[in-house]
């Protein structure tokens, strides 16, 4: 008979031959996981504050950055304080750019109603150089807007002389339209006659202009009705031109259309740009009285 021994079972519990415990050798090793190495076990978060960011350096201004600035001003203080700040520049000017600025610290002092002010930064701008007739009608305005008129005459017409012949039409016309509200219609005939020889696409109102100022002075002007369609039919008829078109239409008698065309000017200057307004107050004073005339005699 055979007698069974003791197997040896790699991994067994039980012990060797003689009841020992197993050996070491005797237990297998582990087996790596499928399943990779579990997570790792997170440390802490300590909050940090943040990293201060670095200063930037501040781009300095410059003369045409201080101009931009002014031009986009909203205010006439916010013009002024800009446009000084680009004078005051150490950096120093070109003549181009100190006439501009010079242009908005007026039109600051001009649209807030300091008008000698107004005159005198013109006027230190007019041995610049640059664009002289631009400068001779800013110093005319702020003239004329404080009262006098005859000194507005006289930057008017050194305008004309100093222009470009691309402006020359423009300054002849408003000389004309000075001398048209100060009654000296003859004077004004000759102006607005000269602007319509050198204009071209206003032309029509330089035309009609000066044949109501022949009528305003007693003369005779047979085509009213031609220079009014002309010149309703011109863009020039839709701003300034509502003016002309609504006087000359009272002599030709059509006092309905005189008193839509001067009531659409009053309205749409009134409510236009404040340097605009300020400009034309003694257009829209002639044109409230025309309008009143007209109801009164309607």
């Amino acid at each position: 008979m055979y007698r069974l021994g003791y197997i040896k079972v790699v991994g067994s519990d039980k012990g060797g031959r003689d009841g020992s415990p197993p050996r070491s050798d005797d237990v297998p090793e582990p087996r790596p996981s499928k399943r990779g190495p579990g997570p790792a076990r997170r440390r802490p978060t300590v909050s940090r504050p943040p990293a201060k960011a670095l200063p930037r350096e501040r781009r300095r201004l410059t003369p045409e950055d201080y101009l931009a600035h002014a031009m986009q001003a909203k205010s006439a203080a916010a013009r002024a304080s800009w446009a000084e700040r680009g004078l005051a520049h150490r950096g120093g000017l070109d003549r181009t750019t100190k006439a501009m600025l010079l242009r908005q610290l007026y039109l600051a002092f001009y649209t807030s109603g300091h008008f000698e002010r107004a005159h005198e930064i013109a006027s230190s701008a007019i041995g610049l150089g640059v664009l002289e007739d631009v400068v001779q009608q800013d110093c005319a305005r702020a003239k004329l807007a404080g009262g006098d008129a005859d000194a507005a005459i006289g930057h008017l017409r050194l305008a004309a002389r100093q222009a470009p012949p691309s402006r020359r039409a423009f300054h002849a016309w408003t000389l004309g339209c000075v001398l048209f509200l100060e009654r000296r219609y003859d004077d004004a005939a000759a102006a607005l006659i000269r602007a319509a020889r050198w204009g071209t696409r206003d032309k029509p109102l330089y035309q009609a202009h000066a044949a109501l100022a022949k009528l305003a002075s007693g003369l005779r002007v047979r085509n009213v009705s031609q220079l009014i369609a002309r010149l309703e039919g011109c863009p020039a008829g839709q701003g300034y031109g509502r003016f002309v078109l609504g006087h000359l239409a009272v002599h030709a008698g059509r006092h309905d259309d005189a008193e839509a065309w001067l009531s659409s000017f009053v309205e749409r200057t009134t409510r236009g740009h404040a340097a605009m307004a300020i400009a034309l107050e003694g257009e829209v004073a002639m044109a409230r009285a025309t309008l009143a005339a007209l109801r009164k005699a309607g």
